[in-house]
């Protein structure tokens, strides 16, 4: 059965990113270290510490569909049709139609678009077998975390204080506390990584 993860790089004070979608000093911890971590099918390898890479290498090898949503899409264009994990496949929650060009510029993009939370997550199912599903945090990931359907949280935490900005839980608002097991705690180098099962 698959897992489903809801992931970013956030701040100290919870926030993925600011108002105009800058990151600052967040993803520092993908380029000072000396082990090579391959992203974008290999392209763009990530230069992390050892223990960031022995973290996030058995998620990322596991990871078999991304779900992100349409703002992030669209400031990235889509990863140029890349998936950020080889062999991997990308879910669009959006209510727009992909953009009119996107099959042309891109026609072997592993990338479907769908109009709910709900929808992504039965997709990403049926194509992630056993493998994670990756849900990026933010608006996407706060709908999928209050609608009952992430297991697990993985926060890489930088030690980054933004002020204001997107935050790592979108504007989701719970009318209960809910609880989280206790986390695996890995220290890197300018990130601390932190990884929850959502407690049933």
């Amino acid at each position: 059965m698959s897992t489903v993860i809801m992931q970013a790089v956030c701040s100290v004070d919870g926030f993925i990113a600011d108002e105009q979608d800058g990151v600052g000093s967040m993803f520092a911890w993908y380029e000072n270290g000396d082990v090579q971590v391959p992203l974008f099918g290999g392209d763009q390898p990530l230069r992390v510490s050892r223990a960031s890479a022995d973290h996030v290498r058995p998620l990322w090898d596991r990871m078999r569909v991304q779900v992100i949503g349409r703002h992030l899409f669209d400031i990235t264009d889509g990863w140029n049709g890349v998936a950020p994990t080889e062999g991997g496949r990308v879910i669009v929650v959006s209510h727009r139609p992909r953009p009119d060009d996107w099959h042309e510029r891109h026609p072997d993009a592993p990338y479907e678009f769908v109009t709910s939370i709900d929808a992504a997550i039965t997709r990403a199912k049926e194509i992630a077998s056993d493998g994670l599903i990756c849900v990026s945090a933010g608006d996407v990931g706060g709908q999928a975390f209050a609608a009952g359907l992430v297991d697990e949280i993985e926060m890489d935490l930088a030690p980054v204080v933004l002020g204001c900005g997107k935050r790592f839980f979108g504007s989701y608002e719970a009318a209960a506390e809910l609880l989280l097991e206790n986390p695996t705690v890995v220290q890197g180098d300018r990130v601390t990584h932190l990884h929850y099962r959502v407690r049933r």
